[in-house]
């Protein structure tokens, strides 16, 4: 039985991909999920905002009151040459290819045209055999306008392709009016894969001190249904790979995906939850379906519920709307 599938032009195993999370914040983590059986891992994201904001803090604790003294200036090093920076998430992706078989694939979350660039040069430098431009842009400013949104994803992912030569991946949000355009944009402007959906987390609002607060919330196997009907439709439609990422927690999900079109399905909840060896439980399930229908291979089973080719493909349209609200009782 033939399990490996191929995402931007790297060959995988099999399409369980470990999305950017804590998990891979440890070798002994990433050992593990390679131990498991998963064909490849996304690093967790390098945060340009993290840098800057770390930068400014040591220039904080260094500078406060050091006029005060002339002779205390030159006790403590120019701020401008301590070591605060990337080097820690790039050190941990040049040791995890060390450590591990399968391909690390880097993921940066930048929010300056320079950041964008320059991290993800130094991401590649690092080793990493690929990149996923992790993209969290909430358009918050009522005159900043769709057009301009869908332009500030294009420019990004051009001015990365433009100076990295490995694959590159595109996360992206639901939030697009119109979603089957501005994939094809990205697949024309040179995206390796298109990763879907980015989770945009919600804040909250605690009672008691009165402050919004960050909430994290782990996915639900119902998030899934979204990623699956943009993937099915997509599916035949772009020539970059399709990765699906959200609410895949079982064997059934997986297989799911792929049958919509997907060319690698994304796990984190789920291994968060249950810990890195349950990618191993999934694999051994999707295995065990395949083996009980006499399916040979992943690629016999891609894409064969998509619009594309399903009996119904208005299925993934408005027409099931109204079958969804009469098949409730």
């Amino acid at each position: 039985m033939d399990l490996s599938t191929t995402y931007m032009g790297l060959n995988l195993r099999n399409p369980l991909v470990v999305s950017a999370s804590p998990l891979s914040r440890s070798i002994d983590n990433l050992r593990r999920l390679e131990d498991a059986g998963v064909g490849a891992i996304v690093n967790y994201s390098l945060f340009e905002e993290q840098i800057t904001n770390e930068i400014y803090e040591m220039d904080h604790y260094l500078m406060a009151g050091t006029e005060s003294f002339a002779e205390s200036l030159s006790y403590f090093p120019n701020p401008s040459e301590t070591n605060i920076g990337p080097e820690e998430y790039l050190e941990h992706i040049h040791k995890a290819k060390k450590s591990v078989g399968i391909p690390i694939i880097g993921s940066l979350n930048a929010h300056s045209d320079g950041g964008w660039v320059t991290y993800a040069k130094q991401i590649q430098q690092a080793g990493a055999d690929a990149l996923e431009l992790n993209i969290y842009f909430l358009a918050t400013d009522p005159l900043v306008s769709s057009q301009r949104v869908e332009e500030i994803y294009i420019d990004i992912l051009k001015a990365v392709k433009m100076n990295v030569t490995i694959p590159v991946a595109i996360k992206i949000s639901p939030f697009f009016s119109a979603m089957a355009n501005m994939a094809v944009r990205l697949d024309e402007a040179g995206a390796d894969a298109v990763v879907l959906f980015n989770r945009f987390y919600q804040p909250d609002i605690d009672l008691e001190s009165l402050t919004v607060i960050p909430n994290v919330l782990l996915s639900t196997p119902q998030a899934m249904r979204l990623p699956l009907r943009w993937v099915a439709i997509l599916y035949g439609h772009i020539n970059a790979n399709l990765a699906a990422t959200g609410g895949i927690h079982t064997p059934e999900d997986v297989i799911k995906m792929i049958m919509a079109g997907a060319d690698v399905t994304m796990l984190c909840s789920v291994l968060l939850k249950n810990g890195a060896d349950y990618a191993a439980d999934i694999l051994e399930g999707v295995e065990q379906w395949m083996k009980e229908r006499e399916y040979v291979s992943i690629s016999q089973m891609r894409g064969s519920m998509s619009q594309k080719f399903c009996a119904n493909p208005e299925s993934f349209e408005r027409a099931n709307y109204m079958k969804s609200l009469r098949s409730f009782h």
